[in-house]
């Protein structure tokens, strides 16, 4: 398969592996997390300082991140940047040794799990004689080969373009600096730059169109779902907090589930029916992360709509995650951001994730207190503490559960099936007149419907 080049001069595309070739060598990297010293300050309206990760979890999620496009990583490192330079970040003599790793280990790539300006990546990209990409553009990467669909590829086309567009420099315009990888990873750095901002805007703006074709037949297919009223549960939570796990767990699918970063970047829905026989469309959505550049969250707008128009939103949290907290933080933004208000407790549900990690002491603690109310403590794995979230998703979504004692006549006994599937029948008498009483817990969504769909029959 020939690769394509886009507006910028970025090589996509892989070449089509055939039987009997030798596939490509993953592409040589090198992974720096610059730790500022002076205090992140918060970007909201109270400026309130956020919540500092640990540079040990700083670093192992830089890790994954470039783990989760199969880096040959040669060389991990913390650095401490004390006074942070306008032309690279770092220091200069942190360059210099940082040059000389990546020419001893032929690295073709540097990943700086930072935010980069464009002078700033340049001069890196001089200095290493390497590519170089910041935490946005290895996000990007990341979801360039997440994309299945159409939407997702579009999306992802979308934010790289807006990425780009700030960063038309022509320092890598010649041949003698070639470095391998695909997709994003080609750089501009293999042909020439091909185009000015002018036709990446025409582009972007042609994306745009299209994306807003995709918001358009969502909002057809969620204006369908309304007309038969199943309300509409979606999964939110920070990348590998096991979304995808309990999705599968809920609803019985074989949606991807794997210890990685963004394993799932395409929305996925199913209907599921709750113990009681309440119908809801469950959704699991893309993961989040820290520092989840604005025009990406723009561009995957019209996936996260099903975050807005959700009923009922679960936020799930890695609770064995010794950053769980700052982690639920970025979530909160984010959810903030789309007009999500997570403290909200009537629709937005908190559920701590993988117990089961966590020592007996812990988990059964967590299991006893979170039985009955938010937040939930489970397993998406063992199953611990489904039941419970079950229990109150159906309760959120349909009312307490009642006692009801309903008596059936025999022109009306095509409701006891219904009456089955749709509580749950404790006794049931059969009368001497040929009619059946049933004693049954339901929900009131369930007890109003019974009510109705025996008026219907009495009537007809």
């Amino acid at each position: 398969m020939a690769r394509e080049k886009d507006a910028d001069g970025t090589v996509r595309g892989k070449p089509a592996h055939h039987p009997g070739t030798v596939a490509e060598a993953p592409t040589r990297a090198v992974v720096i997390v610059p730790v500022l010293t002076r205090q992140q300050r918060g970007d909201d309206d109270t400026n309130r300082p956020r919540l500092t990760r640990s540079a040990e979890a700083r670093h192992d999620e830089a890790v994954g991140l470039a783990r989760a496009i199969n880096l040959d990583l040669i060389h991990t490192a913390v650095v401490t940047v004390n006074d942070p330079r306008p032309a690279t970040l770092l220091g200069s003599g942190k360059v210099e040794e940082l040059a000389e790793i990546v020419k001893e280990g032929h690295a073709e790539v540097v990943i700086v799990d930072h935010p980069l300006t464009p002078v700033q990546q340049r001069n890196l990209e001089k200095e290493f004689n390497a590519k170089v990409l910041d935490r946005t553009g290895l996000i990007l990467e990341i979801f360039g080969e997440r994309a299945r669909t159409k939407e997702g590829t579009l999306q992802v086309e979308l934010a790289h373009l807006n990425y780009q567009k700030g960063r038309l420099v022509r320092s890598w315009t010649h041949l003698e600096r070639q470095r391998g990888g695909a997709g994003f990873l080609g750089g501009p750095g293999e042909t020439q730059i091909e185009s000015d901002r002018r036709q990446l805007q025409e582009k972007i703006i042609k994306l745009k169109h299209e994306l807003e074709t995709v918001r358009r037949t969502r909002d057809l297919h969620r204006a369908k779902r309304k007309k038969v009223p199943f309300p509409v549960v979606a999964i939110v939570g920070y990348t590998n907090a096991g979304k995808s796990t309990l999705f599968n767990k809920l609803t019985g699918a074989g949606v991807l589930a794997q210890d990685m970063l963004f394993a799932t970047l395409d929305p996925t829905l199913r209907r599921v029916r709750l113990p009681h026989g309440t119908p809801i469309i469950l959704s699991d959505t893309v993961g989040f992360i820290s520092d989840l550049p604005t025009h990406l969250i723009a561009a995957f707008r019209a996936t996260l709509e099903e975050v807005v128009e959700a009923d009922l939103v679960i936020h799930l949290r890695d609770i064995s995650d010794p950053d769980t907290a700052a982690q639920a933080e970025d979530v909160e933004r984010i959810l903030a951001d789309l007009g999500v208000d997570a403290s909200d407790t009537k629709r937005v549900i908190e559920v701590w994730n993988k117990i089961d990690l966590l020592d007996d002491g812990n988990r059964q603690r967590l299991l006893a207190d979170g039985s009955k109310e938010p937040p939930i403590a489970v397993s998406a794995v063992s199953g611990e503490g489904i039941d419970a979230l079950k229990a109150i998703i159906e309760t959120r979504m349909a009312g307490e559960l009642e006692d009801l004692t309903v008596t059936i006549e025999p022109a009306q006994f095509g409701l006891v099936d219904w009456l089955y599937r749709n509580g749950d029948v404790v006794s049931r008498t059969d009368n001497d007149d040929g009619s059946a009483t049933l004693s049954l817990k339901a929900t009131q969504s369930a007890r109003e419907e019974i009510e109705s769909r025996l008026r219907r029959k009495n009537n007809g």
